[in-house]
């Protein structure tokens, strides 16, 4: 499919390597993938082949989108650094990929992963409560997957450890359409 116009928003997407044991993760990737694309936006994502990411990046490349990936020399075999994307770049470290990855989206949404979707979760999230940017975090609860680190977070708050502004940072969705649905909402409040 022809590429389209250039991109309104970049979404930066954050999830697994691996497919993890629920069809509805993968659906879900497909899903937003495909979200992304519909509404022209480019999607930023860890440039792997592999698990969600692969799939977010396949629906939203037939969709026609505009797909930077970003990944570390290290994990160019790994994860299967995906190649064709619109703009593959390759960075010398983790951190490096994460601050290339945030800094070129004006959105992070996170589907179900592993311990490195977490760090950059984590990391996007307290460069928000630090003030370091102000772009929307999404976190798409597919299957109830997240609710231990939605508990984790309230506790967190609710035992001193951080604002009760913390958890206003972060917009709980379902699934991949209310993420877009959420997001156009964020991003494009006049419907812009």
């Amino acid at each position: 499919m022809p590429q389209k116009t250039t991109p309104s928003r970049s979404i930066c997407v954050y999830c697994g390597s691996r497919d993890g044991n629920d069809s509805r993760f993968g659906a879900a990737a497909d899903a937003l993938g495909a979200g992304i694309a519909a509404r022209n936006w480019r999607l930023v994502y860890g440039a792997g082949d592999v698990g969600l990411m692969g799939r977010v990046a396949r629906a939203a490349q037939a969709g026609g989108a505009d797909t930077f990936g970003v990944i570390p020399r290290h994990l160019l075999d790994l994860e299967v650094g995906k190649r064709d994307l619109s703009r593959f770049v390759i960075t010398e470290t983790m951190h490096e990929r994460k601050k290339v990855m945030l800094m070129n989206a004006d959105a992070v949404v996170m589907l179900p992963g592993g311990a490195g979707s977490l760090d950059e979760f984590f990391e996007a999230l307290t460069w928000r409560q630090l003030g370091l940017h102000d772009k929307p975090i999404v976190l798409v609860n597919v299957a109830d997957y997240w609710d231990p680190l939605h508990a984790m977070l309230d506790s967190v708050v609710s035992t001193g450890f951080a604002a009760e502004s913390l958890l206003g940072f972060i917009t709980k969705v379902p699934d991949a359409e209310a993420a877009l649905t959420a997001l156009a909402a964020l991003l494009e409040p006049d419907g812009a």
